[in-house]
């Protein structure tokens, strides 16, 4: 029982993950590495990043413009 308490509280599990665990890991692992790339390009190319940034928003804006057009009510009458 003792030697358990000699493993230490680093946080780190005592046994390696698996199933689950590990594609949940590996997951948060590629968001990382891609994040960190995003940024990385985007502080190297600061301009092009801006225009993709405002395109997107763009786009969305306009999507959004015609799917909240389309849900409209059709009648004028006040009631």
């Amino acid at each position: 029982m003792s030697e358990d308490l000699k493993v230490g509280f680093t946080g780190a599990p005592s046994e390696p993950a698996t199933g689950v665990r590990k594609v949940a890991s590996d997951a948060l692992d590629a968001v990382k590495r891609e994040t960190s790339a995003v940024a990385a390009g985007a502080v190297d190319h600061p301009h092009t990043a801006t225009s993709l940034f405002l395109g997107v928003g763009a786009l969305a804006f306009v999507v959004g413009y015609v799917f909240g057009r389309g849900y409209g009510n059709d009648s004028s009458s006040w009631r």
